[in-house]
């Protein structure tokens, strides 16, 4: 085997989306003619309204809707109008698109501020590599670590300001969070409900007293904590219990008040006045309550997001929708709609449970079987693909894909390498795993082990670039970007489990280990950061490019990416086991009858023999075998 440098060069030619961003007026422009809502949209958002309300109140709440969408389609400045008007929807997101999740205090430097300090470190080590930036909630909040916000239109001035977001929306495109399930028990929506402000007084869903849900009703709901569902509340006019899906300070919102839905639609046109180029629908399957049923994936929640689509297919349409909704896995999908009228992209949650039990157990079979299931709905649509985030691994999504032993092994390893595991009630009462909480790194190495530190974070890089080469855009949470180990002391601290995983790190210790070649954040950077770097520009892993799942041995994850043109091939293959491992690879078969092939990663080439090449790979490799014509180009 040899390295051909040109030809890998040649390969990583790409082409990709202009991702420069216009900036809205700060002020609405009323001297020019305001919009104009075409009467079949109209119609459309007057029928998903009389869905939610019926008809009488769909017509009473349209001039408002219209008044709404005018005012910030007046905050447009011409030039993103006419960018918007020549703009490929199916080219939304490309191969070059790869989200970096974190908090807006993770990276910590007492000369900057929080945002500043991020904005620094990405431009210095991940330029080329990150296109895109999902912010965790920068809003003040009151708990849940930035989940409970006290005020939607503010940036949390502990971070920065909203000067501090826009400044990096030159340089990247960003995530907001929507978190439009509950708020915070400080925010002044809630705050004038107890006061007794008849404007605020179905802002939330409040009963006179607890027997007013039944216990046969409280068994049916679905919800991904073991407290009470309503929490006991003082107002002027006496003693409320309040629904409470999350914690005692979130209050859940209630659409069945229109009103609700309209401040809402105000406060995500906003974020997308500062600069949200994607917007996360955060819990969003709890969004409509209704006693008697489970109170998840209600008719009325994909009602309202398909709304959300249709607004902003009408005045922001360069803007996706995202929804987080850790259920199982059929359910999880269901929130793609018909592939083009709701959400843009879902998280995978099947995928992180799915690569931990691939990497316990050294079988690949579930983790194939389960991908080759995965069909495209549309040009438009596709899978946020994630191994961790800032809360746990959730094991929800498997339910329907792994048996509870397989399950129940899974929690049996990663407790071993010193994990939490967090519980719901299910409909008996009864405490089930929901997530284990822990860092990726640590799901992956035992931490006080004898293996070398270069043998674990090539597992670590193995079990990533599974994440990097399956269809749709990867998102990789910080710490899993800089192998962080558990933060057992944080969950001691907070009593949290989640702080396992969300500890505040010094940027300048950062630089220090990046600067160390010997160090482990050193070899993450050079092994993973080539792989994210290779991976960008490569036309075969576009989002609406072909996938095609190879199961020729359990020990090797091998899938077959294709270009949306179909002119350019890659064969992804990881070896999940310590051992070394053989593949023989029937080429001609599915993919073209050239002979000759070559590795993007390592520069190696392999002859193919009568249709098949013979893989031999040693422990955790990551190999992307391309077609040599096809490198040439």
């Amino acid at each position: 085997m040899k390295n051909t440098d040109t030809r890998k060069a040649n390969m990583l030619k790409g082409h990709g989306p202009d991702n420069t961003h216009s900036i809205h007026l700060k002020e609405p422009d009323y001297t020019r003619p305001l919009m104009s809502i075409p009467a079949r949209t109209k119609q459309r958002l007057f029928s998903r309204l009389g869905f939610l309300y019926g008809e009488e109140t769909a017509s009473a709440y349209m001039p408002e809707l219209e008044r709404i969408l005018k005012v910030y389609y007046a905050h447009k400045p011409m030039e993103m109008i006419a960018k918007e008007s020549e703009s490929d929807t199916s080219n939304r997101f490309t191969e070059k698109d790869i989200i970096l999740i974190t908090y807006g205090d993770l990276l910590q430097n007492k000369d900057r501020s929080p945002l500043d300090t991020l904005a620094r470190f990405c431009d210095t080590y991940l330029e080329g590599a990150i296109n895109t930036l999902h912010i965790l909630p920068f809003f003040p909040y009151s708990s849940d670590r930035g989940f409970s916000i006290i005020d939607f239109e503010t940036v949390d001035p502990r971070l920065g300001s909203w000067e501090d977001i826009e400044g990096l929306e030159g340089h990247y495109q960003l995530m907001f969070d929507g978190v439009i399930n509950h708020i915070s028990s400080k925010n002044r929506w809630f705050q004038e409900f107890l006061n007794g402000n008849p404007l605020y007084k179905d802002f939330f869903i409040a009963y006179d007293s607890q027997d007013e849900i039944s216990p046969e009703e409280r068994k049916q709901i679905f919800r991904p904590r073991t407290t009470d569902v309503l929490t006991k509340v003082p107002t002027i006019d006496g003693t409320r219990f309040v629904w409470t899906t999350f914690s005692r300070d979130q209050i859940d919102l209630n659409y069945k008040n229109p009103n609700v839905l309209m401040r809402v639609i105000e406060i995500l046109l906003l974020y997308i006045r500062h600069g949200a180029d994607i917007i996360r629908l955060d819990a969003v399957t709890y969004l409509w309550s209704e006693p008697g049923t489970s109170c998840a994936h209600l008719g009325q929640t994909h009602e309202i997001i398909k709304f959300f689509r249709e607004i902003l297919n009408l005045v922001a349409p360069g803007v996706a929708l995202i929804t987080e909704t850790n259920v199982p896995h059929r359910e999880n999908i269901s929130y793609f709609g018909n592939g083009m009228d709701e959400a843009h992209m879902v998280y995978n949650f099947a995928l992180p449970p799915l690569v931990l039990h691939t990497f316990y157990t050294g079988d690949t079979c579930a983790l194939s079987r389960w991908a080759a299931s995965l069909h495209k709905l549309s040009d438009t649509s596709g899978f946020f693909n994630f191994l961790d985030s800032h809360d746990g691994i959730g094991l929800m999504s498997v339910k329907e894909i792994l048996t509870p032993d397989e399950i129940n092994a899974i929690i049996k390893t990663a407790t071993q390498h010193g994990a939490y595991i967090s519980y719901k009630s299910d409909k008996d009462g009864i405490k089930v795993p929901y997530e284990i909480n822990i860092t990726w790194f640590s799901a992956l190495n035992h931490e006080n082990d004898d293996e070398d530190i270069a043998f674990k974070v090539k597992r670590f890089v193995a079990s990533r670039a599974i994440a990097l080469v399956l269809r749709g855009v990867p998102g990789i949470y910080l710490h899993g970007l800089i192998g962080t180990t558990n933060d057992i002391d944080a969950v001691k601290a907070t009593n949290s489990k989640r702080a396992i995983n969300r500890t505040v790190l010094d940027n300048k210790s950062i630089d220090a280990a990046l600067k160390d070649p010997l160090s482990k954040l050193s070899h993450i950077n050079r092994e993973l950061g080539r792989l994210i770097a290779i991976r960008t520009q490569i036309r075969a892993f576009h989002p609406n490019g072909a996938q095609h799942i190879l199961m020729v041995s359990p020990d090797i994850f091998i899938v077959l990416r294709s270009s949306p043109e179909n002119d350019q091939h890659v064969l992804c293959m990881v070896n999940v086991t310590s051992k070394v491992c053989r593949a023989d690879i029937p080429v001609e078969d599915f993919i073209t009858d050239e002979d000759h092939w070559f590795d993007i990663v390592s520069g190696g080439e392999w002859i193919a023999d009568q249709g098949n090449m013979h893989i031999t790979m040693m422990p955790y490799d990551v190999m992307w075998i391309s077609p040599w014509r096809q490198t040439e180009r």
